[in-house]
């Protein structure tokens, strides 16, 4: 089924000569869109792909690397990769040898941070606004990176596939929500299940792969327990979520 593009994106993509793609460095494939890309390439469109909250991940898979180029993994939170990431759009807005200037347009799904590469690039905290909210940026404005290049701060939200639903339900994707999950023990056996031993690890836990034993040797050493001495779970596996969620616990 042929897929439509929401009016906002489809303005980035054709009004841009580079498109920033911003993917979460934890779940590169998952924040792709396969789709999208081959309609930027196919309008000519210079691509660079920005894997962001690197901060949040101990390794990337080099084999996804090399399906991304060229890339750049930055973290908006330590800063780091903003340096390559600007010298990379310059050495690309250079190769384009246009006369006049060149157009960066930025897209991702909701929470990958698009925003806060905008602000990361230009250095400047209050020329665009960031929220934790989805699709807070609102209108178009053109943000100058330096002499001759601009970006377009338009709302370049992909809209989230059944996938990538699922992902955030599970993962909570910039979402701290941990509070407010109902049964936050199946959502610990879930993450348990996509990132085989990373909870044991950072626990030092041997659960092997077990989010009940997990969950109860958490709770017991913690002394989360109820009247009877009984383990609370839903308290201790708050808990793990609280970690993930944080950003504690890494992906890899």
């Amino acid at each position: 089924m042929k897929q439509t593009i929401p009016e906002a994106v489809n303005h980035v993509i054709t009004s841009s000569d580079i498109v920033l793609c911003v993917l979460d460095a934890r779940f590169i494939s998952e924040t792709r869109n396969l789709y999208l890309e081959s309609r930027i390439k196919a309008q000519n469109k210079k691509i660079i792909y920005v894997l962001n909250k690197a901060d949040l991940v101990r390794n990337i898979d080099q084999k996804e690397l090399d399906n991304l180029s060229p890339n750049v993994i930055v973290s908006c939170k330590t800063r780091n990769g903003v340096n390559e990431l600007r010298g990379r759009i310059k050495i690309i807005s250079r190769q384009l040898k246009k006369t006049s200037p060149v157009y960066i347009g930025v897209i991702g799904y909701p929470n990958t941070g698009k925003s806060s590469v905008i602000n990361l690039i230009l250095g400047k905290k209050e020329i665009a606004k960031t929220s934790s909210v989805s699709g807070f940026t609102k209108g178009v404005q053109l943000l100058k990176l330096s002499e001759g290049i601009y970006l377009f701060d338009s709302p370049g939200i992909i809209p989230a596939t059944e996938r990538f639903t699922e992902l955030v339900k599970l993962a909570k994707i910039g979402v701290k929500t941990f509070d407010r999950t109902e049964n936050p023990d199946l959502f610990v056996h879930e993450l348990m299940t996509q990132h085989p031993g990373v909870f044991e690890r950072f626990y030092d836990i041997d659960a092997k792969g077990d989010a009940e034993k997990l969950i109860e040797e958490i709770g017991r050493k913690n002394c989360m327990l109820l009247k009877k001495g009984e383990i609370d779970v839903e308290r201790a596996a708050r808990m793990i979520l609280k970690d993930w969620q944080s950003g504690k616990i890494k992906a890899k």
